[in-house]
């Protein structure tokens, strides 16, 4: 395998659905106070809080936050259904990504009549998408910073970042100084399937995408190998980015 290889990557692709979003905010086509409805059609099991509260009206940015920082699935089919997966393949395209696609909504199961996966793409693709963030070119500077600010809120730092030397929580995410290494990811996981995409911010900025897919045949060792073996590239990329210090 190599970053070139299309592969299932789960919700590490809510990338590509918050990049749009957040050029929608940013040219004011949507509001980021508009409330958006949930509707039942949007509920879906997994990961996020949606479906347990009792609230159905959300803002459009409070369903971003969601989707970043619990990867909330409820609130993706919500962006989703809202923005349509139409306007997330224009972006990829304008971006160059050229294999990184949402196929469909989240759903708690998958029938023959629909797609067989939430979404495809390369380690290569969402790489490139994070630089397209880190540089300022996503969709303007305002927008890439969005979304590196909803990325900076991602709670599941179990993949790339599990060995990186790193303060969450560290203000001023990503311009100010600090001692040590900022970290900003979305992570996806699928069975068979673990996928981690963001930046580490030290005297470097390296922005990284990581893809393990593999038979879930061979048995829980061998997500236990793909686990560790994520994990020591977030630590190869550590040392790469090299620790900073305040001024």
């Amino acid at each position: 395998m190599n970053e070139r290889t299309v592969l299932p990557v789960a919700s590490a692709s809510k990338l590509l659905l918050l990049a749009e979003v957040a050029h929608r905010l940013d040219t004011g086509e949507l509001p980021a106070g508009r409330v958006v409805e949930v509707l039942d059609e949007d509920m879906a099991e997994g990961t996020g809080l949606l479906r347990r509260l009792s609230g159905r009206g959300w803002t459009v940015e409070d369903l971003a936050w969601l989707t970043a920082s619990v990867s909330d699935n409820t609130a993706t089919n919500a962006l989703l259904r809202l923005v349509g997966r139409e306007s997330t393949a224009r972006l990829a395209q304008e971006l160059g990504l050229d294999h990184l696609t949402l196929h469909d909504k989240v759903r708690d199961v998958r029938g023959p009549d629909v797609p067989s996966v939430f979404a495809t793409g390369t380690a290569r693709d969402l790489a490139r998408l994070v630089t397209h963030a880190v540089r300022g070119t996503m969709s303007g500077p305002a927008a890439s910073a969005r979304l590196l600010r909803w990325m900076r809120a991602n709670t599941d730092h179990g993949l790339v970042p599990a060995l990186v030397d790193h303060d969450p929580y560290e203000p001023g995410f990503p311009e100010r100084l600090c001692d040590g290494l900022l970290v900003a990811n979305k992570t996806g996981t699928d069975t068979g399937v673990r996928a981690d995409a963001g930046v580490i911010i030290g005297r470097r900025r390296l922005a990284y995408a990581v893809v393990a897919h593999w038979d879930t045949a061979l048995g829980p060792s061998t997500e236990r190998a793909a686990v560790h073996a994520i994990r020591d590239v977030g630590r190869t990329l550590a040392a790469c980015a090299g620790r900073r210090t305040a001024d």
